[in-house]
Formats: structure tokens, sequence, C-alpha cells
């Protein structure tokens, strides 16, 4: 028997709509640039990009938003909602089909982003992820169970009322069962991996004192406030 030197820590884990039991989270996969107007807005072409992808830590979940810090070095805090889907079977180098049918339920997220760091990385050619990862980056709401990711649905993001992001899950470059079969030829992915499919353009800062709702159609919605940082 394995004797730890700490006691083993229990997974961050999602609640599920109208059931008991959590959905347990082991790893957050994110892809860049999913709706053609956020690509043009972020400076890339929707035209001639493939999909690319970053990570967040599973501690960045925040299960049902609520009170999320302002985090330390940045002084430009952006807000991305995105269509989260979780999956309930393995895929590697699947195809859309059967990626499709990979799917557990769906989720709103929120890809909070320390948009300096990342632009600081961008320009000197390294990784994302001071800009990305951190306490308190991927807000999500309960998971709804699924028969199949959804192709169509209104997704919006409002800051203290005022809508900031609105867009059509219908409007994403690479739908999510073809995305999830192109992100299966790099990875084994399992149960417990979270995929946030990408946010529509209008993506901008909040501060201290913020509340933001998001929101997508028959799926779920989230709120958030902003608090001084701890």
């Amino acid at each position: 028997m394995t004797a730890y030197l700490f006691g083993p820590v229990a997974p961050p884990a999602l609640p599920v709509v109208g059931e008991t039991g959590l959905y347990p989270v082991r790893r957050i996969f994110c892809v860049g640039r999913n709706y053609a107007a956020h690509a043009r807005e972020m400076g890339g072409d929707p035209v001639i990009e493939p999909p690319f992808y970053f990570t967040k830590c599973a501690t960045d979940l925040v299960p049902e938003g609520g009170a999320i810090a302002y985090p330390p070095a940045t002084a430009n805090f952006h807000h991305e909602v995105e269509l989260v889907v979780a999956l309930a079977a393995p895929l590697f180098q699947s195809d859309p089909g059967q990626a499709a049918k990979a799917v557990f339920g769906q989720a709103v997220g929120i890809d909070f982003t320390r948009r300096d760091l990342q632009t600081i990385a961008k320009k000197a050619g390294r990784p994302w992820d001071l800009g990305k990862s951190f306490d308190g980056a991927a807000p999500v709401s309960a998971l709804r169970r699924c028969t199949a990711p959804a192709t169509r649905g209104a997704i919006r993001l409002a800051v203290n009322g005022e809508t900031r992001q609105q867009g059509e899950i219908a409007d994403m470059i690479w739908p999510v069962a073809e995305l999830l079969a192109h992100l299966s030829q790099y990875h084994r992915l399992d149960v417990g991996d979270l995929i946030f499919t990408g946010t529509p353009d209008g993506v901008g800062p909040v501060v201290i004192g913020d509340r933001i709702d998001a929101e997508i159609d028959t799926i779920g919605h989230l709120s958030v406030m902003v608090t001084t940082p701890r």
C-alpha cells in the first residue's frame, strides 16, 4: 500500500445539473481563435489558421463561479465567454463522429486572461502560461448532460448589465466534434478532460467590483464577481 507524505487531495470537480454526483476534472484544454471575428480582433487570420491549443491547470477551476480575486501581476484582466465540453469516454486519433459520441456534458465557462502578460509572451515567442493559468482563471457553470455537442445557440457575456460579447455557437470555425477529433490527434483524451471551445469577439477588461454574467442558451448561466486581491 502506498504511503503518502501528505494526504491525497480530492480532484477539482463540477456539479451536474439534476444529479448529486460530481464530475472530476483532471485537465483543461483551451482552443484559441475559434470564432472568425475574435480571430480578427486578436490580429489573426481565421481563413488560414488551423486550431491551436493551450492549457489551464485543473486547480484554476472555479465551480459555478462566485467571487474571484483580481489576480496579481496584471493591469489588464480580460473576460472570454466560452462553451465548455466534458468527456465521458476516451478519444485518441478519433474522427468527428467518435468525438461527438464521447461528450458527457456542456457548460458555460469564462477563460479569464491576464492580457498584458499574454501579450508580452506572444511578442517574445514564449508560452502563454502566465497569461492564461492562475488561481480563478477558469470559472465553469454546472455541467448539463447531452447526447451530442451543441451546434447552435446564442452565447453572451455582460459586465455590470452591459452586453460585451454576443455570438452564436454555429459561427465556430471548428465545430465541437471536429475540434475534439483534431485535438485527439495530439493527446489521449479521456474522462475528466474539459475543453474550452473558443470565444466570440468583444473580449475586454474587468476591474475590481465588476459583476460578469455569462450565458449560453439551453446550457446554463454563470455569474462572477471580481473582488480585491487576496
